[in-house]
């Protein structure tokens, strides 16, 4: 092509590809960002180490704490029964704190990083509260004879 402004026809299209892969990128991002189940859902901070861009996220529910970790392709998800929780620690930094959640059952433990303060003890609170009622027994009204 030639022209004022043909020469340069195949810098444009160089931009507009460029400027379409960065979107998408960033989309990807974004997606992979979300928070992953509904319910309790703490993800950790970007400004931590190893959540730059995909932020690992815990849930928390009566049954199970799950660890999810997305990827550019897929996912890493570690669940631990909640009757398989030995315990729960924090480690309190200046700004976030590391949440370390150790089973029964021999197997590694969910190590989470760059949590918010408030966060972390909220994790905490509610792994208590779940164990407490999952182990609570069921009271039965005494039998009236008949």
């Amino acid at each position: 092509m030639t022209g004022e402004y043909g020469d340069y026809t195949w810098l444009w299209w160089v931009i507009a590809a460029i400027a379409v892969i960065v979107l998408l990128v960033l989309w990807i991002v974004w997606r992979k960002g979300r928070p992953f189940a509904t319910g309790d859902v703490f993800r950790a901070s970007r400004l931590s180490r190893g959540n730059r861009l995909f932020p690992t996220q815990v849930a928390i529910s009566p049954t199970s704490v799950v660890q999810y970790k997305p990827r550019w392709i897929g996912k890493l998800e570690e669940t631990i029964h909640m009757a398989h929780v030995a315990s729960v620690k924090i480690d309190t930094g200046i700004l976030l704190s590391n949440v370390l959640i150790e089973t029964s059952g021999g197997s590694a433990p969910i190590a989470c990083h760059g949590h918010r303060k408030g966060d972390a003890v909220r994790m905490k609170e509610l792994i208590e509260r779940y164990q407490t009622d999952h182990y609570r027994v069921p009271v039965v009204a005494p039998e009236r004879p008949k």
